[in-house]
């Protein structure tokens, strides 16, 4: 078989699956979005396309308060110019949450809420990611992932062990300065 035979049959393939998936994804929306007007040609198109309108203004307008003040600081975009650090940007992420999960919901100086600034450095590697302006230096790859997928075998085991008990989970609430 040559080539270009064997080139069009791949081509046939990936047609027929793309097809399929389309098929697939078609009647997932059909299902889930039951709005959906299939005598409508733009819905029957815009339906397969990502849904955007799924994002909760609440999420936007944090983030663009978090964007805008790193537009102050530092200049608007101006990681698709300079790059960054994956493991910068992963320990601000980190403090940000540790402080919102402490108690702290914004920053005492810009009033931003922290998780405005979790998404923000979230939203910033991935569109250095996608712009090749992304340095990842995060650790070797480590199995983490089935770790955490196996140690679900513990927890049900420690649930079972103490389920007998009633203790009182602390929250913030309990807290006399929270």
């Amino acid at each position: 078989m040559d080539t270009l035979t064997t080139a069009g049959e791949g081509w046939k393939r990936y047609r027929e699956e793309r097809l399929d998936k389309s098929e697939q994804m078609s009647q997932w929306i059909e299902r889930n979005f039951p709005e959906t007007k299939p005598s409508n040609p733009k819905d029957a198109i815009g339906s397969t396309k990502l849904p955007m309108h799924l994002i909760p203004g609440t999420a936007l307008a944090h983030l663009s308060l978090a964007f805008l003040e790193g537009a102050l600081k530092y200049g608007k975009f101006n990681w698709r110019v300079a790059g960054v650090r994956a493991s910068i940007y992963l320990d601000a992420m980190k403090r940000h949450i540790e402080k919102w999960e402490n108690g702290d919901d914004c920053d005492p100086e810009t009033l931003v809420n922290h998780l405005s600034s979790v998404m923000a450095c979230c939203a910033i590697v991935l569109d250095a990611s996608l712009c090749g302006k992304l340095t990842d230096d995060r650790p070797p790859k480590a199995p983490v992932g089935g770790l955490i997928d196996a140690l679900a075998v513990n927890v049900k085991h420690l649930q079972d062990l103490f389920a007998g008990h009633s203790p009182h989970h602390h929250t913030i609430t309990d807290n006399s300065e929270g």
